[in-house]
């Protein structure tokens, strides 16, 4: 019996040594995902060297029952330890190709003149952003605001900021509290989604929950929250970039801001392309033009407003999408052949699905695979690592004046 228990002592303990190996060498990349597992492992390896220096007698052997018991209990804090690595699995990184250091800073930004609807206690609205700047830069470099989807986080696009701040650009994004899955902001308070909003995005997406009329009034309503949110970062930003020395405000050029936004808050950039005279460029991933449609009483259903666009506007639509486009109603004003649109830029990418266009199928392609309803058919690093480059040669032409700018109309 001491001979087992020394043989299992000794592969427990060996088990954590070649975790801590591969730890330190390029196979394991150190992170959150590794430690459940690493703690599971050092416990097993503390009670196998426990075991090694206790002298064994022999002892009565214990009931087959207890042994099962605890082969069963192992196993199953085994497969506990092993979710993280495997719902969000290693992965490169898209590729970087700018020349600047990329850094980040997070701030909370209070807005004086809106009260939290989504509680009772009277509090104002109080909004996360997280900036991606480059280190070490001197000179001023345009601003891009981007706004998620509508469970999203603001690290949804990390990739795209990063490329784009690698070549000199300021970029924000902004967590819309209670419309963001969790947001955290610099005093560690945590606010996570809405349940009443959840319920609403998840009900207009099945037929006959509401009406056309309903489904109207519920997209300005959530455009109003969002355009809100943006409308104060930018203003903020403009008020605390003139003549301040922080690391991240000296660098804003405020005579040139951009805005992007993935599913709702790509309708939401395009909202506020429409009401701001200072927004110089648009990116739209993958949404409707919501604030670009009218209820019609009398025919009961929306249709394109007919007022032209004036800002420049990139669209970048996956299959989800593009398969709607003069089909759904709620997609009428993003229609190809739309006139008040006849300047934007309209790309493809084939096999792509809604979440192509974010971070998510790199960082957790199970997650990605199970709120998309299936797996995309389009490589994901090409994916992404295309739109971002289609992005930053869209603000160099847009808002740097540099390059040109001729997508293809299908990736």
């Amino acid at each position: 019996m001491y001979s087992r228990i020394k043989l299992i002592s000794w592969i427990r303990i060996t088990l954590f040594i070649l975790f801590l190996i591969f730890t330190l060498s390029p196979v394991i990349e150190w992170g959150f995902r590794w430690v459940l597992l690493a703690a599971l492992l050092f416990i097993f390896a503390l009670k196998g060297s426990m075991d090694l220096i206790r002298k064994k007698t022999g002892g009565r052997r214990s009931k087959r029952s207890i042994r099962i018991l605890k082969i069963m209990l192992t196993a199953v804090a085994l497969l506990i330890a092993l979710i993280p690595p495997i719902l969000f699995p290693q992965h490169r990184a898209p590729e970087v190709t700018g020349e600047y250091e990329v850094r980040t800073a997070v701030y909370t930004y209070t807005d004086p003149n809106r009260v939290e609807k989504f509680t009772d206690t009277g509090e104002r609205r109080r909004v996360n952003v997280e900036f991606w700047y480059p280190g070490h830069a001197e000179g001023k470099f345009p601003l891009i605001v981007f706004s998620h989807g509508a469970f999203g986080i603001r690290e949804s696009n990390a990739s795209t900021f990063t490329e784009l701040a690698s070549h000199g650009y300021v970029v924000v994004s902004i967590d819309h509290p209670y419309h963001s899955f969790y947001t955290q902001g610099v005093d560690g308070k945590i606010t996570t989604i809405s349940a009443e909003y959840m319920r609403e995005v998840n009900d207009s997406n099945k037929d006959g929950v509401y009406t056309v009329e309903e489904l109207y009034g519920l997209t300005r309503k959530w455009m109003k929250l969002r355009a809100g949110d943006m409308n104060l970062v930018i203003d903020h930003i403009l008020e605390k970039a003139a003549g301040n020395q922080n690391p991240v405000y000296r660098l804003i050029d405020t005579e040139h801001i951009g805005v992007i936004g993935h599913s709702m808050g790509g309708a939401a950039g395009v909202a506020l392309g429409r009401e701001r005279s200072d927004v110089d460029a648009v990116v739209n991933l993958d949404a409707p033009f919501f604030t670009e449609l009218v209820y019609d009483r009398k025919m009961n259903d929306l249709a394109a407003k007919d007022q032209p666009y004036r800002v420049p506007l990139l669209n970048i639509y996956t299959d989800d999408v593009w398969r709607q486009l003069g089909k759904n109603s709620a997609y009428a004003a993003n229609n190809t052949e739309n006139p008040n649109f006849k300047d934007a830029y309209t790309v493809h990418f084939q096999g792509a699905k809604h979440l192509s266009l974010t971070d998510l199928p790199l960082f957790s392609p199970i997650l990605a695979n199970i709120l998309q309803n299936g797996q995309a058919d389009i490589d994901k690093y090409y994916c992404i690592e295309t739109m971002n480059e289609l992005i930053l040669k869209f603000y160099d032409y847009t808002l740097k004046g540099t390059g040109q700018f001729a997508p293809q109309a299908v990736y």
